[in-house]
C-alpha cells in the first residue's frame, strides 16, 4: 500500500476550491514535462490528447479522486494545466402536445 502523501509528493492541497469531479482539464502542449513528478507527468501525458475529467484521470491512475485533486492543482497551479467547467446544455423547452402523447402513450400500456 502506498501512502497518500508518497504519491503525491507531500504536496498541499494547492487551489483545489474550483475542482471537482466533473472538471474538464485541458493540458498546455506548449509547457515542458521535464521535472514534474512520475504521477504529474501520468496526469500529463492523459490531458494531453485532449480533454479528460478529473474523475477519467482517477480511474485512469486508479487512484482516489481527492489525491488526483491534490496533483491537478499543483499542475494548475504551474500552468501545465487549464480547469474548465463541464459542458451543460441548456434545456430546451418542453412541449405540451409531446407530453400529453406519452402520457397517452403511458395510460394504454
Amino acid at each position: 500500500m502506498i501512502r497518500s502523501y508518497a504519491v503525491t509528493g507531500g504536496d498541499a492541497p494547492g487551489t483545489r476550491a474550483g475542482l471537482d469531479a466533473a472538471t474538464l482539464l485541458v493540458a498546455d502542449p506548449g509547457r515542458p514535462l521535464t521535472g514534474l513528478a512520475a504521477q504529474s507527468r501520468r496526469v500529463m501525458d492523459l490531458c494531453l490528447p485532449g480533454a479528460l475529467s478529473v474523475s477519467e484521470v482517477a480511474a485512469h491512475l486508479q487512484l482516489p479522486g481527492a489525491i488526483v485533486k491534490v496533483i491537478v492543482a499543483g499542475l494548475v497551479d504551474s500552468g501545465h494545466l487549464a480547469p474548465r467547467a463541464p459542458f451543460v446544455p441548456a434545456a430546451s423547452p418542453y412541449s405540451a402536445d409531446f407530453l400529453m402523447k406519452v402520457l397517452k402513450a403511458l395510460e394504454k400500456l
